[in-house]
This record gives structure tokens, C-alpha cells and sequence, in this order.
């Protein structure tokens, strides 16, 4: 655990990054060796790298100038009991905490705000089993072999890019999720992550490693209340789904509007394997997700879906890979998105075939619904295959809601407002309807209600 001398010496330090934060962090979450040393690579890495630049294809529609780095900090990391995690909950927005939490069915539940851990629980009878659900840094100190062998080493690596190397060397909190073989867990692993210091920065990891067989429900969500200054979070996502193992994710992302989100995600599926995962991105001012699957055994099968709506002046920039490395793979992926007010989206998907990967069955979709004439989204699907026996197919939409679609509703005597909301629960409804879980599929009506704002 953290002194409180090394927690002020973090809290305190000059904003912005440096191998000097670098070090401060270190000694905050008590890192391992190892840990340590690894972080000062990823921050040699990330001093050599050069920031992302408009001539670069997967940042030519993102505008990277108003971030403000050198005005940043750290969140700083420790264990904090005192805090009541229904309260930081509310504080930041989350609906129904206490049902969330202390009532509903969870196999465990993590909350961390500004990377501090004010609450871990694991059901004792899935503990029995084997399981391993707690904080990266509880972790890296109870399990140094696990994170050794997974953490950034086999779906993320911090060579990908500037962003990345930088969480490599800065991350604190997070969760670890580990699942022996054979072990099925049906109730979710719940991971909550909050910002409540304004000018924060905060580096939260999952990593999720499912041994052959395993089955397990993983849900995130990220939530702050909108402040005045920017802060700034990095997330990073590694699901290791091992050899006839299942693993369903679910990711909320609904930050406050002051904060500029970067999240990399990587799955890595075994032969046999499964993994259903939905992306809902609601918050933050700037968001620029990376998602990608890779599908590396034979008869693997990835369902990716996504729901962002934007309002305001919020920016989402969603790139996504569907990486079929072996024969007889299936990749499913559906993002739908509504803006209005001057929003912007940006959508990029591709789907690769390696040479050897024969019998590939892969789709992608990404439609938008505008609501505003202000608002704007591009959406670019690619193919690159390689192969000669598979089916591949893709395809992307932007439209406006139809006039006479809303007279319909109102000459029905439906307001404007529930006309509209009415039609943009309909354009997402597909996407709901195939989340088999009630309690993610309330939520997203909700969400969906309050963006029209009804």
C-alpha cells in the first residue's frame, strides 16, 4: 500500500509527463521490479515516438490540437477504504448504484475513482474456483507470473503507437480477470472507473485471460461528471480468450464533457473461441476508440457491436479491426450511431484475410442517423483479403430522419420530441434486441432518451 507521502509527492508533482512522474507512479501503486522496469521502457518508447499527425490514415480526421498534455497530471493510486463507493458512484452519475452494486447479481465488482480502489468484492464461491477478479496493481504484487506472461505482451503492445506507450508507462487501476479452465461464471464481473479530480489524468487497464473452457460476463463503465478543466483518460482492454472459452464484454463509456478519451482494445481468440462484445460510447468531449479482434484460431466466432450518440460538440472516432489469421473464422460487427446538434463522428472499419485463413466469414456495418443539418459523420469500410475462398461483405449508411416520418408520429399525437425518440430507438433497436442481458438493454433505452432529451 502507498504511504501518504508518496501519494502527496504524486498528487503534487509538476503537471504534465516526465520519467519523474513516471517513477512517482511506480512508487505509488508499489510496483514489482519488473512493473518498474517496464514502465521506464514504455517511456523511453513513448519519448521516441511522434505524436500522431493528419498525414497518418487512422488520424486524418482527428484534430489532435486541443489537447493540452503539458497541463495534466497524474491521477494518483492507492488503496482508499474511507471513501463510500455508492456516494463516489452517484457523485459521478451512475443510476441506480446501490442496486448496481450491493443488489444486483454480480460475481464481483471493482470501483476505483481517480485510480484510487475503494471497493473490491468477489462472490467467496466463485473465488473457490479459482478465480482471480481484483485490481491491476493488488495484481501484479499477489500474481506477478499471470501479468507477467499477458500483461501488454500478447493483444496490446506498447510499440502500437504513442498513446499506447504512454499508458504503458503511466497506468494505475483497472482490473484483473483471470478464469481457470473449465470454469463457468454466469453473473458479471463489474468494473467501475471515475474521475473526479478536475485536470486529472487517468490510465485504467483491463485484462481478461479465460483459460480453455472458461465462460465469464465482463462489464466496464467509465463515468465522470462534466467539469471545467480538461482531463484526460486512456484505457486499454486485453481479452485473452483461450481455446473453447466464451467471454461476453460490454463497455460504457460515458465521460463528462471535459475529458478527452483514448481507449485501444485487443482481443486475441484461440481456436474454438467466442466473444460477444458491445461498445456504448455516450460521453466525453473527444473520444477515439480502437477496437480490433483478432482472430487467430481455427472455427473462432467474434460478434462486435457498437452504439455511440453524439450531441453538442462531441467528437467519437471509432477505428476497428476484424484480423482473421486462420481458416473457418466468423466475424459479425454492427456499429450504429446518431448525432445532432454540431457532433461529429468518424467510422473506420477493416476487415483483413491473412493468406491461410480460407473459409473466412466476416461482416461489417456501420450506419449513422443524423438528426441535426450541423451535425456530420464519414464512415469508411475496408476489405483487404487475401485469400481466395471466403465471403466478405461490408456496408455503410448516412442519412437524416425523414420529415414525414415525424409528421406520422405527431398527426398521432405524439410530441416532436417522443416522435424523434421513438424513431431513434427503432434505428438501434437491432442492436439492443441482440444483447440477451435486460438490465444493459433498459439502460441503453434510457440513454437513448435522455441524448434526444425527452
Amino acid at each position: 500500500m502507498s504511504t501518504v507521502a508518496e501519494i502527496s509527492d504524486l498528487r503534487t508533482q509538476q503537471t504534465g509527463f516526465s520519467r519523474e512522474g513516471v517513477e512517482a507512479v511506480s512508487r505509488a501503486v508499489v510496483d514489482t521490479g519488473a512493473s518498474q522496469d517496464a514502465r521506464l521502457r514504455a517511456w523511453e518508447l513513448y519519448e521516441s515516438l511522434p505524436m500522431p499527425r493528419r498525414t497518418d490514415e487512422e488520424w486524418r480526421r482527428t484534430d489532435l490540437r486541443g489537447l493540452k498534455l503539458d497541463r495534466l497530471r497524474p491521477a494518483a493510486g492507492a488503496e482508499d477504504p474511507g471513501i463510500d463507493p455508492l456516494q463516489a458512484l452517484e457523485d459521478a452519475g451512475v443510476e441506480d448504484a446501490a442496486a448496481q452494486i450491493a443488489l444486483g447479481p454480480n460475481a464481483g465488482v471493482i470501483v476505483q475513482r481517480d485510480a484510487s480502489t475503494i471497493l473490491t468484492t468477489l462472490d467467496p464461491d466463485v473465488s473457490a474456483k479459482g478465480v482471480i477478479f481484483t485490481d491491476l496493481a493488488t495484481a501484479y504484487r499477489e500474481h506477478p507470473e499471470l501479468l507477467e506472461r499477458y500483461f501488454m505482451t500478447q493483444a496490446v503492445l506498447p510499440s502500437m503507437g504513442k498513446f499506447q506507450a504512454l499508458h504503458a508507462a503511466f497506468w494505475q487501476g483497472g482490473s484483473f480477470l483471470y478464469v481457470p479452465e473449465g470454469v463457468t461464471v454466469e453473473t458479471p464481473f463489474r468494473a467501475f472507473s471515475l474521475i473526479s479530480q478536475p485536470g486529472a489524468a487517468v490510465f485504467s487497464h483491463t485484462l481478461v485471460v479465460l483459460e480453455e473452457g472458461a465462460q465469464a460476463f465482463v462489464a466496464d463503465a467509465f463515468r465522470s461528471p462534466s467539469q471545467d478543466v480538461q482531463s484526460f483518460a486512456s484505457a486499454v482492454v486485453e481479452l485473452i480468450v483461450g481455446q473453447d472459452a466464451k467471454l461476453r464484454y460490454v463497455q460504457v463509456q460515458d465521460w463528462g464533457r471535459d475529458v478527452w478519451n483514448f481507449m485501444t482494445e485487443r482481443a486475441v481468440l484461440a481456436q474454438d473461441a467466442t466473444l460477444n462484445s458491445l461498445h456504448v460510447t455516450l460521453g466525453a468531449k473527444f473520444s477515439k476508440s480502437s477496437i480490433a479482434a483478432h482472430l487467430r484460431g481455427k472455427n473462432t466466432l467474434a460478434e462486435m457491436l457498437g452504439i455511440y450518440f453524439a450531441d453538442g460538440d462531441q467528437f467519437f472516432d471509432h477505428h476497428t479491426w476484424q484480423l482473421h489469421e486462420s481458416p473457418f473464422g466468423t466475424s459479425d460487427l454492427e456499429f450504429k450511431g446518431a448525432l445532432k446538434g454540431n457532433a461529429r463522428s468518424v467510422y473506420s472499419g477493416l476487415i483483413k484475410v491473412e493468406e491461410g485463413a480460407q473459409k473466412t466469414d466476416a461482416y461489417q456495418q456501420n450506419r449513422n442517423l443524423v438528426l441535426s443539418r450541423t451535425a456530420r459523420a464519414d464512415s469508411i469500410p475496408n476489405l483487404e483479403i487475401a485469400a481466395n475462398d471466403v465471403r466478405c461483405t461490408h456496408g455503410a449508411t448516412v442519412s437524416q430522419v425523414e420529415e414525414e416520418h415525424l409528421f406520422y408520429l405527431q398527426a398521432r399525437g405524439l410530441p416532436r420530441s417522443e416522435a424523434q425518440n421513438l424513431i431513434v430507438e427503432g434505428f438501434f433497436r437491432p442492436i439492443i434486441d441482440r444483447v440477451p442481458v435486460e438490465e444493459i438493454q433498459g439502460f441503453l433505452e434510457n440513454a437513448i432518451a435522455r441524448k434526444v432529451g425527452i
